[in-house]
């Protein structure tokens, strides 16, 4: 094999929304990071790798960039940060738009900081005229230097290909880190956690989400291998928030959960017998050990 391979790390930074979980999924054609309309969706560093015949990209998505209003906050930002300084090339998301605003400013100081490749990708072009993407493209070039600069739609999977190839540029040569088959570093009870949170995220209001977390008390498969019992916890942080979640005569619950057994049992290939419980744990994002406890471990 006299073709060079080439391996690395790819970190996708961005605003919360900007789209960074669903084009990571995407590119690796499987469901690993969760999504929905609301900001601060994902909460910690998900690995996950593409592997082709060139070589082999590893995805660190993190989680958005913002202004931390409590210890989950300033945890989620620390983990951004941190990130960037141990990749390859950076991916900055960023939306179709000729205003740049004091977000988007700060994240670009922060790159110019360091001596990482990045690549801008404008993402949902889908949601405007082709003509229009130059004048995008004019309005971000001048605000950091760029490696590259590639305009693409990660929900209708347009221009993605050539995003990899540029990726590939950037990359060194190096050994394939995971096995060809390997997706995620994620067990497979985080990302089962993880969706029952993006369907509780999706279904209830805006003001409850940001403050559940949920835990798989336990994950059993039965003789035979074609079922898996699996119990979890999502916990909230006030009683009143409990009543919502559980919904009039738990319809709510039964809801949140019928959607999160469906993308589990498409994860594990088997059925999915799952039951929910609510527990309410008080002002649980401002606790060190509850967020050790629901994953969230600062410093490693």
């Amino acid at each position: 094999m006299d073709k060079t391979y080439k391996s690395g790390f790819a970190a996708l930074i961005g605003r919360p929304n900007v789209g960074k979980s669903t084009l990571m999924n995407l590119l690796i054609g499987q469901k690993i990071a969760i999504t929905s309309n609301k900001p601060q969706t994902t909460r910690d560093r998900i690995q996950t790798v593409y592997t082709e015949e060139r070589g082999q990209i590893i995805f660190l998505d993190t989680p958005g960039i913002h202004k931390a209003k409590n210890k989950l906050g300033e945890y989620m930002v620390d983990v951004a940060q941190r990130t960037l300084s141990e990749v390859d090339v950076i991916l900055w998301l960023v939306e179709p738009t000729t205003y740049i605003g004091a977000g988007e400013q700060a994240i670009a100081g922060k790159l110019a900081q360091l001596s990482v490749p990045v690549v801008l990708v404008i993402n949902k072009i889908d949601t405007v005229k082709k003509e229009e993407i130059l004048k995008f493209i004019a309005a971000y070039k001048d605000i950091l230097d760029f490696a590259d600069i590639v305009p693409v739609s990660a929900l209708k999977a347009e221009n993605t290909g050539c995003l990899v190839d540029v990726l590939f540029c950037y990359l060194p040569e190096g050994p394939m880190y995971y096995d060809e088959d390997t997706v995620t570093d994620q067990p497979e009870r985080a990302i089962v956690a993880e969706l029952v949170r993006e369907k509780a995220l999706r279904l209830l209001s805006d003001e409850i989400p940001h403050g559940i977390a949920v835990q798989v008390e336990s994950m059993k498969e039965r003789p035979g291998g074609r079922l898996v019992d699996i119990e979890a916890t999502i916990v909230c942080e006030r009683d009143s928030h409990k009543g919502i979640i559980i919904g009039k005569q738990g319809a709510m619950l039964k809801k949140i959960g019928t959607q999160a057994r469906a993308g589990m049992e498409g994860l594990l290939g088997r059925k999915v017998n799952l039951k929910l419980w609510v527990k309410v744990r008080k002002d649980w994002r401002e606790n060190d050990t509850m967020l050790r406890n629901f994953g969230y471990q600062s410093g490693d």
